[in-house]
């Protein structure tokens, strides 16, 4: 997924649990504060001129990740004159197409990839990713469990950079203003709704139009109401193709509750990011969903200070009779970076990587640069200068007792990905019954 406006400093210290499997289990967060690896030391193992080529998602290269991504490719060539990076960068959707395409003819030296299956497993079971040496990784501070995702059978094949938190952001003077309490249940939630409605505003944004924000928010309410059952149930249905389970029935069914509730705008199923953003950030909506990476909106001086200010954050209030808690929530690791196994400069590619992940890398950088959660341990490089918005979602991920892991949509095959990003649009307005949409999300994994 692609993040738009990314500005959140998060300490990743904190997280309790963050598996970037489909699913979670409890695990105690790494509070290394430890210096780069001496492994991961820059410097060309020789003076040969040598070429690496860098394959991003990140095409922006003066904001956000990719500022920050091609800060450090300059330092590195400064640092090793013998070495020059080429990048060549595409946004997501164009990226992922070109990288199926690369995998046949050979993938550039360093590459963008997520861990998670819907779209690692297929290229790991392609063999076009180089092994890394774990034990390099010791000392960078990593969240424990983060790079679960990235192994096949005990091996590992890649790094993460993101750390992910799905959330309710809310107008605090708004709420204020109009007498409303933040929703404990999700009962309330859908009772607010009205309310809000009532008064003139749109209670929810949505980016329903992309398909995956709305598989998210399934995938919350799936593990409020399936609990510490998550990862076992959505395993088995993407394993068996059937989908029938009945906290996936009910949660399905919520999520058409929810539309038929008018919690989403008028039009929420064709809107975009975009959209969906400024419906909030000019005042029109009351709420917005999205995730942590959007915590950026309370430091964006383009938006009205009387709304960025009063920009607060909760996370997906408990279903009546699910097994999850109000402390259950949804994070997962998100993005990262590999090297290619037909790379012709192989370990001077492996030694960029790992100089990218130097504690005092992409993690500090990011930090510094307000681009995102990090998969990496970034306490020390808090500031006390965060704004509250942000400072909410350090509590909600101190606090949590556990984490859903990989949203559902990415825990199957492409093809299964792809049918859900584009058929969930049609449960939530009715288009498509449930047991329709379930049996046609069954069928893709199959």
């Amino acid at each position: 997924m692609r993040k738009k406006i990314v500005s959140v400093l998060l300490t990743t210290a904190m997280v309790t649990a963050m598996l970037a499997g489909c699913g979670g289990k409890d695990t105690t967060a790494s509070s290394d504060g430890s210096e780069k690896s001496p492994s991961a030391e820059a410097g060309s193992s020789s003076g040969d001129e040598i070429t690496l080529k860098v394959f991003s998602n990140l095409p922006d290269r003066k904001n956000g990740q990719g500022l920050v991504e091609q800060k450090i490719i300059d330092e590195y060539m400064e640092e090793n004159p013998n070495v020059k990076i080429e990048v060549e960068a595409l946004d997501e959707e164009a990226y992922k197409t070109k990288f199926k395409a690369y995998s046949m003819e050979g993938l550039p030296d360093v590459v963008s990839i997520w861990g998670q299956p819907a779209f690692l497993d297929e290229v790991l079971d392609a063999g076009v990713l180089a092994e890394l040496n774990e034990s390099d990784y010791d000392d960078y501070g990593f969240v424990s469990g983060s790079l679960e995702g990235f192994k096949k059978d005990g091996k590992l094949y890649g790094l993460p950079r993101n750390t992910d938190v799905a959330g309710f952001y809310y107008n605090q003077k708004m709420f204020e203003d109009n007498g409303w309490e933040v929703p404990k249940t999700y009962d309330e939630l859908l009772e607010l709704a009205g309310t809000i409605k009532d008064a003139g505003y749109i209670p929810l944004a949505m980016d329903g139009g992309d398909g995956w924000p709305m598989a998210v928010y399934l995938s919350d309410l799936l593990y409020k109401v399936a609990g510490s059952d998550y990862s076992s149930i959505v395993s088995n249905a993407v394993a068996t193709g059937d989908f029938t389970d009945s906290s996936i029935v009910k949660a399905t069914e919520l999520l058409k509750e929810t539309a038929d509730a008018g919690l989403f705008q008028n039009g929420y199923d064709s809107q975009d990011y975009a959209t969906a953003q400024n419906l909030f950030i000019n005042g029109q909506a009351a709420m917005y969903y999205m995730g942590s990476w959007d915590a950026s909106m309370a430091l964006n001086e383009d938006i009205d200070e009387d709304i960025r200010t009063n920009i607060r954050v909760f996370t997906m209030p408990v279903v009546d009779g699910g097994k999850g808690t109000a402390t259950d929530i949804a994070a997962w690791n998100g993005g990262g970076y590999g090297v290619s196994a037909s790379s012709e400069h192989k370990d001077e590619a492996i030694k960029f990587l790992n100089y990218m992940y130097q504690p005092d890398k992409l993690s500090k950088y990011g930090w510094e640069n307000g681009v995102g959660m990090s998969a990496q341990d970034q306490s020390a490089y808090m500031t006390g200068d965060e704004t509250e918005l942000q400072m909410q979602f350090v509590d909600a991920v101190n606090n949590a007792t556990s984490v859903s892991g990989t949203p559902i949509n990415d825990c199957g095959p492409s093809a299964f990905k792809t049918g859900i990003e584009s058929e969930i649009q049609s449960v939530s307005n009715g288009s498509m019954s449930v047991d329709d949409f379930l049996s046609s999300i069954g069928k893709a994994c199959q």
